[in-house]
């Protein structure tokens, strides 16, 4: 049997040591802070309900707080300005949707941010459809009955919106586009008053958001004629998507997803997108959005970046249709 040198084991020994001690020091701990979340609406919105869902669960797993920052105004832009131009350092994330990220690029001359350079994505978060409802009253049942009804009266039929740019007002004009109809556009300042006027019959149509018009929907006051997913709502299991229903491939949801200030550390995103997918993957949050519509989600920011890219050049394409302008 050959002699073992004892020596250089010890050696050894201390040398993977000491490496994996200069290997920790070279990895600092992550995070050893509180973590502000840059929300680019107000208090209240869905936008804000999904950041502090997501930061509560972070908070309890790495027992550090996460400030959500609400900072709404100009569709987005103030609180994307703001989380741009923060320190690269996994201490600023940002809550990113269909507006300040796919939309605004295209709908405003020039933005105090660039969506595609100055952010890095981590993950998508949650995606939500609109329905298509319309007055009581109106002698449509079925979109393709609402889609002749409006080739048979070219710009008399209306619809209401929150306003020019939205995203509820360019589903309506990439609606109308691929339908081959022409539509008049009725903005509002309150969703509120929208509903109220469909209602009334004062608007015939509008595109809204699902827990948002199903008591309506219920008491027979509007009618639905479909959901703009890809699949049907387990909410509404019995209403057809729109492109089921006859307009093949039309497709529009809201989204919010999570982004840090470009230059941020690929190991701190791949540690914020595990942490946050694991968050999404629990029972309570699934439940929770499930009964406000929304699908979760929890990819891999190389997935969610080709996501971000096919969903900017679909708005910016709808933008141009619509000649939307900023209100």
């Amino acid at each position: 049997m050959p002699k073992i040198n004892t020596g250089f084991l010890l050696a050894s020994a201390v040398f993977c040591a000491a490496a994996g001690a200069n290997s920790k020091a070279a990895t600092p701990a992550y995070p050893t802070k509180p973590i502000r979340f840059v929300v680019p609406y107000t208090p209240g919105s869905s936008g804000d309900i999904f950041a502090r869902s997501i930061g509560q669960k972070m908070s309890e797993a790495w027992g550090q707080q996460i400030i959500v920052d609400n900072r709404g105004g100009s569709g987005g832009t103030i609180g994307s300005e703001m989380a741009a131009k923060s320190p690269p350092d996994g201490y600023t994330l940002m809550l990113g949707g269909t507006s300040n990220i796919a939309i605004n690029p295209a709908l405003y001359g020039k933005l105090p941010y660039d969506a595609a350079r100055d952010f890095a994505p981590v993950t998508l978060v949650a995606s939500s459809p609109y329905v298509m409802i319309v007055n009581a009253a109106l002698p449509a049942r079925t979109v393709p009955e609402f889609i002749a009804l409006a080739k048979a009266r070219p710009g008399q039929l209306n619809y209401a919106t929150t306003g020019s740019g939205s995203t509820v007002h360019l589903t309506a004009e990439l609606f109308a586009s691929m339908a081959g109809v022409k539509l008049v556009h009725v903005p509002y300042k309150n969703q509120a008053g929208r509903i109220v006027d469909v209602m009334a019959g004062e608007v015939q149509m509008m595109f809204a958001g699902t827990v948002l018009v199903q008591p309506h929907i219920k008491s027979g006051k509007v009618r639905a004629l479909g959901i703009t997913s890809a699949k049907r709502s387990p909410l509404m299991p019995e209403l057809p998507t729109i492109a089921e229903a006859g307009l093949k491939g039309f497709e529009s949801n809201g989204w919010f997803g999570v982004f840090v200030p470009a230059g941020t550390s690929r190991a701190i995103v791949m540690q914020l997108n595990a942490e946050i997918v694991r968050a999404l993957k629990s029972p309570e949050m699934s439940e929770r959005f499930a009964r406000e519509g929304a699908d979760l989600y929890g990819n891999s920011p190389e997935e969610f970046a080709v996501f971000v890219k096919t969903e900017s050049a679909k708005w910016a394409k709808a933008v141009k249709l619509s000649g939307a302008r900023p209100d």
